[in-house]
């Protein structure tokens, strides 16, 4: 039986690195007016509900406290509480809204000279255009943001920012940079004594190990992360780690050890009222059960994250277990069922400006087609896929996708244009470090040179694919390659 193996993207967030978002801190002057004193008092309650993770009622609370500031014409008040507001709305998706109240609250952060509120605001919009999938934008508000933290002498938030700046090279598969700049945040953070912060560090360092491949590498970062956690009582970055750990385990194809993980991970969850976090790991516990090809139990933590998701007003997590959704129901071979719920993410994704998403779905509803045998209709959501793909950056995503591109002209016997799509993919994969994608499109280059009865040409690739199957862990993928070279040594006479 031959087998193409194809990535097909679904978005589990699992491996999602923890990053900081300062919010500006308001200062609580006194003072003889009982309107401004009444503003104080309210953004101090929206502040512990915005910490409660409470976004709603602090929306609530904190636009009473906007209107007041602005009957009184205090823009430092005002300034403080479209902060709050952005940071509230980022929270719960409405990236746009939130990017709304920023740039309304930057102009007055800077006109009360409150460079520090400036930095945080700027840091604060860097993050939602990180979380939009524009990493150019945001690493332009990243920049302007870090001289400033370092002018005003804020070490734990340049520490935040380049943390953050970190995150986006890690996104844009710039692995050694995202290293370096995690590597100046630690060296801060340790510094001021903040071991929250070094724990968080350590974690995101962990996860770009992880997304070189090197797994037991990202297992030690974790594992340092973690007892820091749990000294400082951070039971919601303690929370995050055993998710990532269980993550890694998942990679690893030990399943097990990655339930073990996330049923750590979800009664801390729970207990922290962290209905973002729950979400996160049932939906991870859905995915380990997916590949253990129990789709049912599947299903059933999907089911059980989708409504978590909604609650808390979270749009591209609502997108990402829809699509997950979707993947179930396209392993049963129920594709329509696939398509339907691919198509209920996809204007989630759209609505929340979410190109990364978009093109996920997009690339997930081109290989239903594929398998349906509608090859050109396969074709043009894929190529739909591929610019906004490019258009972030995402070189993962664009390898994937060019896989799956040249997988359809496989199936449809033009194997030039597959190869074409395959040796486009292959640097992309080794750009980003990613040795299973590597293997994965060496072994589809091997499968066309055997079908075009290149015998030798084809066991010299699947011989390059196999070690780097083996030393990711990928037990499957081991056995797919091993099956394939069988295949080429019957077909040599060589029993």
């Amino acid at each position: 039986m031959k087998k193409i193996l194809t990535s097909l993207l679904a978005v589990g967030v699992y491996l999602t690195p923890l990053t900081v978002m300062l919010m500006a801190q308001p200062t609580w002057g006194q003072t003889q007016n009982s309107q401004a004193q009444e503003a104080e008092r309210l953004l101090e309650q929206g502040r512990k509900l915005t910490q409660q993770q409470e976004h709603q009622q602090a929306i609530q609370i904190l636009q009473q406290a906007l209107t007041i500031a602005r009957q009184l014409k205090d823009q430092k008040l005002e300034g403080t509480a479209l902060v709050g507001l952005g940071f509230n709305y980022d929270a719960l998706g409405e990236k746009q809204k939130a990017l709304d109240f920023y740039n309304q609250a930057l102009p007055l952060k800077r006109a009360v000279g409150d460079r520090s509120g400036v930095a945080a605001t700027l840091n604060n919009i860097g993050k939602v255009y990180d979380d939009l999938g524009e990493k150019q934008k945001a690493l332009d508000f990243y920049n302007q943001a870090l001289p400033l933290r370092r002018a005003v002498g804020d070490r734990s938030g340049e520490a935040a920012t380049l943390n953050n700046i970190g995150g986006v090279y890690s996104d844009l598969g710039e692995k050694q940079k995202a290293l370096d700049f995690y590597n100046q945040a630690l060296l801060l953070k340790r510094a001021v004594g903040d071991r929250s912060g070094v724990a968080t560090t350590l974690n995101n360092i962990g996860a770009v190990y992880s997304d070189l491949g090197e797994k037991q590498k990202a297992l030690d970062f974790y594992n340092q992360a973690l007892p820091l956690k749990r000294a400082v009582g951070d039971r919601t970055g303690e929370a995050t780690t055993l998710n990532n750990i269980g993550a890694v385990y998942f990679d690893l194809g030990e399943k097990q050890k990655a339930l073990d993980f996330y049923n750590q991970a979800l009664p801390l969850r729970r207990a922290v009222g962290d209905r973002t976090g729950v979400a996160t790991t049932l939906n991870n516990i859905g995915l380990v059960y997916s590949d253990l090809g129990e789709k049912q139990k599947a299903l059933d933590f999907y089911n059980q994250a989708l409504p978590l998701i909604r609650a808390v007003g979270d749009r591209s997590g609502e997108a990402g277990t829809l699509n997950n959704i979707g993947a179930v129901y396209n392993a049963l071979g129920q594709k329509q069922k696939a398509l339907d719920f691919y198509n209920q993410a996809l204007p989630l994704w759209r609505a929340v400006g979410d190109r990364t998403g978009v093109a996920t779905t997009l690339n997930n509803i081109g290989l239903v087609y594929s398998d349906l045998g509608e090859k050109q209709k396969a074709l043009d959501y894929l190529n739909q896929a591929l610019p906004l793909i490019r258009a972030v950056g995402d070189r993962s995503g664009e390898a994937s996708t060019l896989n799956n591109i040249g997988g359809v002209y496989d199936a449809l016997g033009e194997k030039q244009k597959a190869l074409d799509f395959y040796n486009q993919a292959l640097p992309l994969w080794r750009a980003v470090g990613d040795r299973s994608g590597v293997a994965t499109t060496l072994n589809n280059i091997g499968r066309v040179y055997f079908d075009l009865g290149e015998k030798q040409k084809a066991l010299e690739f699947y011989n390059q694919a196999l070690p780097l199957w083996r030393a990711v862990g990928d037990r499957s993928g081991v056995a797919t390659t091993l099956n394939n070279i069988g295949r080429v040594y019957d077909a040599l006479g060589e029993k």
